[in-house]
């Protein structure tokens, strides 16, 4: 495997470094501020306004958008690279248009909406005028399993009537959010599990759609995005706001995931990166029984995981990226499951030997770790649970490799 990137690609990095060098990092703490003083956390800081119009300018924008009719026309191989350095601050990939769930919402209506679904929702995500959600977990059910989601969605004339309780819709607190995409049953009959749910574009003004409450994970409530559970009551919307048509819920969700996972991926490698610099640049400038915390051999130690547990993670999420350039989403969704499983915890674990290292002040807001941390952990949840790619990456395996053995390949 060839990993060299092309020289287009290796300068859209040097930029997105000088960037976040120069406008991102001194400006952290003044974005929590800006947020922890607002009168409405949900409003989008008129200094993230700034930045994207800044990286806008820049050329800085929409990066992750495979083919050149939307995006940038970088492959996820070439992407890679640049997300990672995104998710060195967790909130920075809004700034280039490319942060979660916006841009999995992108994807689906570039790849599978209408020309007039594309002209209203997916021209002002593009532009950044308007934020999304993604509404496909519920609290009722255990959405681990999809098949379980009870969201109804009953055709009525030239309507859907959606009824149905939605949370961890992320980006529905954003005062921009301005649609949603939501995934309910269709046929709830059908034999077929996988044929009975289908999604749909509901605007967030509709009649029925109440927001009622933003969900914190350990504490944080993540604004200006948020997480929200929302209740459908009698939602009705038009029948052209289908996507792709009734019973292809899974296969749009299938289509959205895989790049999507290995997206939060690849921002997590960024998010563990930086913890390992600032663990460190920690551990050179503070000392403890009379030697740098650097001499101690128990930091060493943890140091040095710490970098192989990176670089591990690193080039597996490079190999899927390639596979699913060259061969497609499907043929790489074992590399994308094993990334999916590796990268998080990785995160975690790498993090959470930064804040041991960093002492009391690694759980404080002085530092990005916390918050960096709570990211990695809802990872290990969110885009499906690490348990079930663990079931189906073996179940695929077993199922593979049991073959091949027995035809005596192996």
């Amino acid at each position: 495997m060839n990993f060299d990137l092309p020289e287009s690609t290796r300068v859209l990095s040097k930029k997105l470094l000088a960037f976040m060098e120069a406008h991102v990092y001194p400006n952290e703490a003044a974005y929590a501020e800006s947020l922890a003083e607002a009168e409405d956390p949900w409003q989008t800081p008129p200094l993230m306004e700034d930045l994207k119009q800044r990286a806008r300018e820049e050329g800085l924008w929409n990066l992750f958008m495979p083919g050149t009719k939307f995006g940038a026309g970088l492959s996820n191989l070439e992407y890679a690279p640049l997300a990672e350095i995104m998710g060195r601050v967790p909130w920075a990939p809004e700034i280039f248009n490319c942060s979660a769930p916006d841009t999995g919402n992108m994807g689906v209506l570039a790849d599978y909406g209408t020309p007039e679904q594309q002209e209203r929702w997916l021209q002002p995500l593009l532009e950044g005028r308007i934020r999304s959600g993604f509404a496909m977990t519920e609290p009722a059910v255990a959405s681990s399993d999809a098949t379980n989601v009870e969201t109804a969605m009953i055709r009525d004339g030239d309507d859907y009537v959606i009824n149905g309780r939605k949370w961890f819709t992320s980006g529905a607190m954003n005062r921009h959010c301005r649609i949603l995409i939501v995934m309910g049953k269709t046929d709830p009959d059908n034999p077929n599990r996988h044929l009975q749910q289908s999604m749909i574009l509901v605007p967030m003004d509709t009649p029925g759609v109440r927001v009622l409450r933003p969900l914190s994970s350990f504490g944080y409530l993540d604004p200006p995005e948020g997480h929200a559970e929302i209740d459908f009551d009698n939602v009705r919307v038009p029948a052209d706001n289908l996507l792709l048509g009734e019973g292809r819920g899974f296969e749009i969700a299938q289509g959205r995931l895989g790049p999507g996972r290995i997206h939060h991926c690849m921002r997590l490698i960024g998010c563990a990166q930086r913890a390992l610099e600032l663990t460190c640049h920690r551990a050179e400038n503070r000392s403890t029984f009379g030697r740098k915390l650097s001499q101690h051999q128990s930091v060493r130690e943890h140091l040095a995981r710490m970098f192989c547990a990176i670089e591990q993670a690193r080039l597996l999420t490079f190999k899927a990226a390639d596979r699913m350039d060259r061969q497609g989403n499907k043929a790489a969704r074992d590399l994308i499951a094993a990334i999916k499983i590796v990268a998080p915890s990785m995160a975690c674990d790498v993090i959470d030997r930064a804040i041991q290292i960093h002492g009391g002040a690694g759980v404080t807001g002085d530092f990005p770790l916390a918050f960096a941390y709570n990211y990695a952990r809802t990872i290990r949840l969110a885009d499906g649970p690490d348990e079930v790619h663990m079931m189906q990456l073996g179940r695929d395996l077993a199922r593979r490799l049991s073959s091949a053995s027995a035809s005596g390949r192996v």
